[in-house]
């Protein structure tokens, strides 16, 4: 193993960043980093958060986190919520943690509200509002989200053109956030201060040279899960926890269309389709913000040396 260069006293302390749409391989690549080197590994994944979500959420399995141990995987149950306010406290503290322990923190995943929160800090926006949120969702059940989408356009176009018109939860939360405070969320978010983590940032993007090899990569992903389980999956988390459509464990890309087939909403011949739709259109949100929203130095994640190209990186700047 690669050991890192002894720091000066002025700089500080080391850490990675590895981003990159769903099926880029930004797993592969960090633990080919913990592997040549001595870091340990924190997940930036919004569903990898629960506990029994393991198929759904392509968790690495047991063999590979015993030999590659992430921290922020397994926190809560799908009955319970996680917040970017919470990623950013637990993954703080684990970067510390691993810092006293003259290690280098690697966080990967592909979750980039996460990543924006943990860079930039988060903006005082206000709690949330029962009453009001019963009120949008009567909305949307009479009108549908695109609708409300339109209406979200005109109360803060910024927020409205980075979400999709489907995308019930954040535009749920982006509508209740102009009608509390009279203001767009993205004029209070760009008000945050800026509360950059006190480490030496290096931040790699992984995105694909060509789109069409990640919808292949996708694809082949989902019918993975589709033979590993997920179905059953589904129904063993129905029956161990109280669980409903709305929470955000089960809006989770597979889980929701999964749970649309069990209700009879949609019909199991669809569910792949619709799965493997989803998906690429999270991958295509979260290209979207890679490329928009943070300064990374951007690898092709179909790179047969993807791997050795991002340590012959890391090890430059470990030794700088």
């Amino acid at each position: 193993m690669i050991a890192f260069a002894a720091m000066n006293a002025t700089r500080l302390p080391p850490a990675i960043l590895i981003m990159g749409p769903t099926a880029s391989g930004k797993t592969a690549v960090a633990m080919a980093l913990a592997d040549r080197f001595p870091v340990e590994l924190i997940s930036v994944d919004s569903a990898q958060v629960f506990r029994d979500m393991d198929v759904g959420t392509a968790k690495p399995d047991r063999a590979t986190l015993a030999r590659y141990p992430h921290r922020l995987i397994d926190l809560i149950t799908p009955e319970e919520s996680y917040s970017a306010a919470k990623f950013r406290a637990d993954a703080l503290a684990a970067m510390a943690d691993i810092t006293a322990a003259g290690k280098v923190p690697v966080l990967v995943g592909g979750t980039m509200l996460y990543y924006r929160a943990l860079l930039h800090g988060l903006a005082d926006l206000p709690q949330a509002d029962a009453a009001l949120r019963a009120q949008i969702d009567a909305e949307a059940a009479a009108e549908g989200w695109p609708a409300m989408h339109s209406k979200l356009a005109l109360l803060d176009p910024a927020t409205a053109a980075r979400l999709h018109t489907t995308d019930s939860q954040r535009l749920q939360r982006a509508l209740e956030i102009c009608l509390l405070t009279g203001r767009p969320m993205s004029e209070l978010l760009a008000e945050s201060e800026k509360q950059k983590p006190p480490y030496e940032l290096l931040s790699i993007g992984l995105l694909p040279s060509d789109r069409a090899v990640l919808h292949e990569r996708i694809a082949r992903r989902f019918d993975e899960m589709l033979l590993g389980g997920l179905d059953d999956e589904v129904r063993m988390l129905r029956q161990k926890y109280q669980l409903n459509a709305d929470l955000p464990s089960m809006r989770c890309v597979g889980y929701r269309q999964t749970w649309e087939v069990q209700d009879g909403i949609i019909p199991k011949k669809e569910l792949r389709e619709r799965g493997i739709f989803a998906t690429r259109q999270l991958a295509k949100r979260q290209i979207t913000w890679l490329t928009n929203s943070f300064e990374a130095e951007n690898y092709d994640c179909l790179d047969p040396a993807l791997a050795d190209r991002v340590s012959t990186r890391v090890a430059d700047f470990l030794s700088a």
